[in-house]
């Protein structure tokens, strides 16, 4: 081990000291995390005091979300589930951590969601001053007339998606009702829908996947949760900085070789469709504005720099937002439609009240476009409500790191570095906002009522509760767009069809054997991979049978 005679130290020696000093600082490091951090005085689970390792193994479960209610149950309203981590279930801290003015920035967890250090996007962009730039270039693309222009898009799919559905359903030539569908799972239909939807805004071409026969893109939507799956992993990494650090070091390398094959295919898929999609656009250059493909792609290619009026967007460029668009756009989407109809199908007297306000205020399927008539039907838009509240797109926090110069939360100060953030499952879960009865389905809590409780300072508690598309300098850029394709989906799809759900399936909801917190069959279940993944519910469609008023 040693040698006396050039007082040198031997490679074992080395080894042993290495060895034995890695458990040593980790105890070190356990023993401060628990006792002496900055945080140690707030209550949290034992072991993820000590280290992220828990965190991290049920991000790895899918069921983080659940973990983090449960620690809300335990310990109250804020917790501490990492050693420099401290989540709160509450509107206030809400508003104190995401709001304009709030001295935070998005943590390190946004820049491992990048394949590669050249891949930098709107989403993965930590610097506050970079992102506003980013988001102001990015915005064009979603202005009136851009989304007044994708709703025609929308509308076009949602029309062939019906058409689809009924020819499924064997319509009778007459046109009176068939009997009822066999049973689909609606999750797997509405990520068809809605990817080629997004496909055909953002690439230039719909990649017919809600088409009947064969077709390898079918499995898209498969790879895009694949590769979120892998992903946030890494993002809820225990050594998350040194992971950063590692990444531009040979690490991305092998991280793309290790990746799972559904991972990889969908990387490529999005190489591939964004070259077709830059070839149409140079190809269509000369032609008048007006005869242009003005898709999402088409505004993301012509935006300009601001500061600069030269374009926005390089090829690099447009490759990576592409790719972050795909995602919001369409996986955020139809993880609210299928809350939406989970609820909706488990309470057969208030889908029925729906269908006979949208049955009422629309004459004719193709009178429902996305305009003032469509938002007028406020039991349509309190059932959406409600239906994003119990389903909320990303289930766990959206973490924010402290500033220099710290920040106040409840009139608490946190110092620089200290990670915070709330919890969408749990504060849509919360009595203190939503009253008891806050995990019911219940679209009358958003429509002002006096006599049925619901007042105006409940609406307000409520609102202040409720955030599908976040708020703040981080708040979802395409939400206009988003809420057009859910209300004409919605409302389109109960017009014409009569859909319920498949008698005795459970598909989607909670069960006993998923333990506390997950055990209610009326509960869409979740999983945990930054954005929601789930599966059902198992619905049966039929032609549209005769309407029927239905009162509450």
């Amino acid at each position: 081990m040693f040698d006396s005679s050039t007082g040198d130290m031997s490679f074992v020696g080395w080894s042993i000291v290495l060895f034995s000093l890695g458990p040593l600082l980790l105890l070190t490091n356990a023993i401060y995390n628990v006792f002496f951090h900055p945080l140690a005085h707030i209550p949290g689970p034992f072991w993820g005091r000590v280290s992220g390792t828990p965190s991290w193994y049920y991000a790895y479960r899918g069921d983080r979300h659940i973990w983090l209610w449960k620690q809300f149950q335990i310990h109250g309203n804020r917790i501490r589930p990492e050693p420099n981590t401290v989540l709160f279930c509450d509107p206030q801290a809400y508003a104190d951590i995401y709001s304009m003015k709030s001295n935070v920035r998005r943590s390190h967890f946004y820049e491992a969601l990048r394949r590669n250090e050249r891949e930098n996007t709107t989403l993965t962009t930590i610097d506050v001053a970079e992102h506003a730039k980013r988001r102001k270039r990015l915005s064009q693309c979603f202005t009136e007339k851009s989304v007044r222009a994708a709703s025609k898009f929308v509308i076009k799919h949602v029309d062939r998606w019906l058409h689809l559905i009924m020819e499924e359903n064997g319509r009778e030539e007459n046109g009176t009702a068939a009997e009822w569908s066999s049973s689909v799972d609606f999750s797997e239909k509405i990520d068809a829908l809605i990817f080629d939807i997004m496909a055909d805004l953002s690439f230039g071409k719909s990649f017919e996947i809600k088409e009947p026969g064969d077709n390898p893109l079918k499995l898209t939507p498969h790879n895009i949760a694949e590769y979120m799956k892998f992903y946030y992993l890494m993002c809820r990494f225990p050594f998350l900085k040194a992971l950063l650090w590692l990444k531009p070091r040979g690490l991305d390398q092998l991280i793309e070789s290790i990746a799972p094959p559904a991972a990889r295919q969908y990387s490529r898929f999005v190489d591939d469709s964004v070259a077709r999609r830059i070839a149409l656009q140079k190809a269509q250059s000369d032609k008048p504005e007006g005869e242009r493909r003005q898709d999402m792609f088409h505004f993301l290619a012509k935006a300009r720099d601001p500061d600069t009026g030269r374009l926005a967007y390089d090829e690099a460029a447009l490759y990576a937002e592409s790719s972050f668009l795909i995602v919001a756009g369409s996986d955020t989407t139809a993880i609210s439609l299928s809350g939406i109809f989970f609820y909706l199908t488990g309470d057969p007297r208030r889908c029925e009240k729906l269908v006979d306000e949208i049955r009422t205020v629309f004459e004719a399927t193709e009178d429902i476009v996305y305009g003032p008539r469509l938002l007028s039907c406020t039991y349509l838009k309190a059932c959406v409500d409600e239906g994003m509240r119990l389903t909320p797109t990303s289930p766990s926090e959206l973490p924010r790191e402290v500033l220099p110069g710290g920040l106040r939360v409840k009139g608490e100060y946190y110092p620089p570095g200290t990670i915070v953030g709330t919890v969408p499952w749990a504060n849509s879960r919360s009595a203190d906002i939503f009253g008891e009865d806050a995990e019911v389905y219940r679209p009358e809590r958003w429509i002002l009522d006096d006599a049925a409780g619901v007042t105006k300072e409940a609406l307000a508690r409520a609102k202040s509760g409720f955030h599908p598309f976040l708020s703040g300098p981080c708040n979802c850029i395409g939400q206009n767009l988003a809420m057009a394709q859910i209300l004409i989906t919605v409302a389109r799809t109960l017009h014409r069809l009569d859909v319920r759900r498949t008698p005795g399936s459970t598909l989607g909801g909670g069960s006993p054997g998923l333990g506390w917190g997950a055990r209610d069959r009326n509960q869409l279940q979740l999983v945990d991979a930054y954005i929601s993944l789930r599966k059902g519910p198992e619905v049966q469609f039929r032609q549209r049978a005769a309407v029927t008023s239905v009162k509450l």
